[in-house]
């Protein structure tokens, strides 16, 4: 089927689940295809951001179990957007409140939530991740699980830094990458791995328009 379709054309309600690896692309996937079928779109890797964020808002520790949980029971999908998630202090507080159970299972039904009510009330929505497809919606309509050689990520991470005028080295963020990727399918909980039944996207030989014709493709023959 052709991907070509009118904007406003949407597929029937669906939640589509993405997940991939670290610099896979999934982001900028994710963000078009929300947009082109005008669905909500969740960047889960911005969850414990904002509860690290909000919990300082509250005046809370983010050491402190019970102010992170208060603070993420609170959370609202507003609070996911703005310059200070990106500060390196709220990354420090977003890896903290990370490990706590509480804040764990919390973010889980808010992810869920959003994913129901985004679909009742848009059509359907878009959520990106590690374990979107296996945990958080494991019965999602599409799933897609993009993903990249480790040389091409480590590339594209690279330019991306330079771009903003950051300092970078090709083969420190190729190590670091690789790294990452050792932790997060290695994981006790809920490892990176692909949902059985997700549709490989390979990107490691594709660019962005070519990338997202073909989750629209996937997508439409659905």
């Amino acid at each position: 089927m052709n991907g070509a379709i009118n904007a406003h054309q949407k597929p029937r309600k669906m939640i589509i689940a993405i997940d991939g690896p670290a610099a896979a692309g999934k982001g900028t996937l994710a963000k078009r295809i929300a947009a082109h079928f005008d669905f909500k779109y969740l960047d889960t890797g911005s969850l414990y951001r904002g509860v690290g964020l909000k919990v300082v808002q509250m005046g809370g520790d983010p050491n402190n179990e019970d102010d992170a949980l208060a603070a993420a029971q609170q959370l609202e999908f507003d609070d996911l957007d703005g310059d200070e998630l990106r500060t390196a202090q709220a990354g420090e507080n977003a890896s903290i409140v990370a490990q706590m159970p509480s804040v764990r299972k919390e973010m889980l039904g808010f992810q869920r939530r959003f994913a129901q009510a985004a679909k009742i009330s848009k059509g359907g929505c878009v959520l990106d991740g590690r374990d979107i497809g296996t945990v958080v919606c494991p019965d999602a309509e599409i799933k897609l699980f993009v993903t990249a050689s480790a040389q091409v990520r480590a590339q594209r991470r690279h330019d991306e830094l330079l771009g903003r005028n950051e300092q970078s080295n090709y083969e420190t963020v190729l190590a670091d990458l690789k790294l990452r990727d050792k932790r997060d399918t290695e994981r006790r909980v809920a490892p990176l791995v692909p949902a059985q039944d997700a549709h490989l996207l390979d990107t490691s030989k594709l660019d962005i328009e070519t990338a997202f014709q073909t989750a629209i493709d996937i997508i439409n023959s659905h």
